[in-house]
């Protein structure tokens, strides 16, 4: 009962919230190379007498989105409002509602300005916007809804679309450096990702991802309002969007990369809830292990906290990690394996059951008691009791291959050896008993 009172409560005031941003009216001229123009042309408005003789976006792209009005009455205009809808994943339908300032007068040409440092949107986000127009008169009219993409038009890009054979929904890449083969081979990736999610977690892919591949690091960051020094790739997980840096030469980073975002999106989309998060170990764990065979060097982390027992809590794993880089290195490495520990012991049924209970609201506790029958405390103890022998065993697969192949081909050989000795031994018995 509480978490339907919590849920409509917080659906009716994101109904009438107004608007994340701010107003503000500025005009501005199209003359930046990084920008690009939407416009409809002159349209009367019903029988009030209002007319919009232009309605255009322009973005300049990764800082602003500009809204232009031009309009005309037989009365002074007097009042102008802007409404707007994000494309987003959320608990309500929300419109944001801005309010242009400017002189009134019968003609008008009005201008309101998205500042990205205030609310950004990712590249490729879709907006839907309209205007409302009053006059003096008392007449009120509104423009039809448009669709405008804040897209990222420094760059041609290039796109090529599958639809998933591990969901329900499309897959949309975007590029502008390498070639179809470099396309293509990032779209396996992420097929054999999301395949390989479905298997073990039973999670797959629900609504459509557009994936925006820029060639490095330093175009991504270029994409970003506030981005960090490190950077490398984002999931945007209420649009549906991945923007990553990947260049040609980059590319077996890139598919790990990718997929790791790829898996944070889907898991998202599957447990979108109104009552919490899921714990950071669990969300960066799956992501971690979706990617295949754990990175050697993150795992050289366990095994020295494992050497000097300074292994971090499952608790505080729940948390954000630490920006320190030797903990978040642990951090994810710890991860990993928790959830390999919950996988290779409990199966995928019980890791769905789990999200879904996450997904309705439980706490991190009772979630862990009623699908495995322990607490954080108790997986903590758990998982430590299994840990050493999971990660000598990993090392030993890992790190001496060439070890393995002598080893097996000298079992081999032994086996032979045994096997003629007996049958020689066989034969000279046979022999003795001819004899006598």
């Amino acid at each position: 009962m509480i978490k339907h009172i919590f849920l409509i409560a917080l659906a009716l005031l994101l109904v009438l919230t107004p608007s994340f941003t701010a107003a503000e009216s500025s005009l501005i001229s199209s003359t930046a190379s990084d920008s690009e123009s939407f416009a409809f042309d002159h349209t009367e408005l019903s029988e009030s007498g209002i007319s919009a003789l232009n309605s255009s976006t322009e973005i300049h792209f990764p800082h602003e989105l500009v809204f232009h009005l031009e309009a005309e009455s037989s009365s002074d205009i007097i009042n102008v409002r802007l409404y707007y809808q994000v494309d987003r994943m959320n608990y309500a339908e929300v419109t944001s509602e801005n309010w242009p300032a400017f002189t009134p007068s019968a003609r008008i040409e009005i201008s309101w300005v998205w500042d990205m440092r205030r609310a950004s949107l990712p590249p490729g986000a879709e907006v839907t916007y309209w205007w409302a127009i009053e006059d003096a008169a008392g007449n009120k009219a509104e423009t039809s809804p448009d669709i405008v993409y804040f897209d990222d038009n420094r760059y041609k890009w290039q796109s090529s679309t599958v639809n998933s054979s591990a969901g329900s929904s499309k897959l949309t890449l975007f590029w502008y450096e390498g070639d179809d083969s470099f396309a293509q081979e990032l779209m396996e990736v992420c097929e054999v990702g999301l395949a390989r999610l479905g298997r073990d977690t039973g999670v797959y892919l629900e609504n459509p991802v557009r994936i925006y591949v820029y060639a490095s690091s330093g175009d991504l960051r270029g994409a970003m309002i506030f981005p960090m020094e490190w950077t490398g790739g984002v999931a945007f997980t209420g649009f549906g969007i991945i923007v990553i840096g990947i260049s040609p030469g980059q590319l077996d980073w890139g598919k790990r990369a990718l997929v790791h975002e790829l898996t944070h999106l889907v898991v998202h989309q599957a447990t979108f809830s109104p009552y919490g998060r899921l714990p950071t170990w669990l969300d960066e764990g799956i992501a971690m292990y979706n990617e295949g065979e754990p990175d050697p060097y993150i795992q050289s982390w366990l095994r020295k906290a494992i050497a000097e027992g300074k292994l971090i809590s499952v608790r505080s794993l729940c948390s954000p990690f630490s920006a320190d880089p030797d903990k978040a290195y642990l951090s994810y490495a710890e991860s990993y394996s928790l959830v390999e520990y919950l996988l290779d012991n409990y199966g995928q049924a019980k890791m769905l059951n789990l999200l879904s209970l996450f997904k309705q609201g439980s706490t991190y506790d009772e979630a862990l008691i009623q699908v495995y029958g322990f607490d954080i405390e108790g997986l903590d103890a758990h998982w430590r009791e299994t840990l050493a022998t999971t990660v000598v065993a990993r090392e030993v697969k890992q790190s001496h291959p060439a070890l393995i192949a002598v080893l097996s081909a000298l079992a081999a050989v032994l086996a032979l050896a045994g096997a003629l000795a007996l049958e020689e031994r066989t034969w000279r018995d046979d022999e003795q008993k001819s004899v006598r």
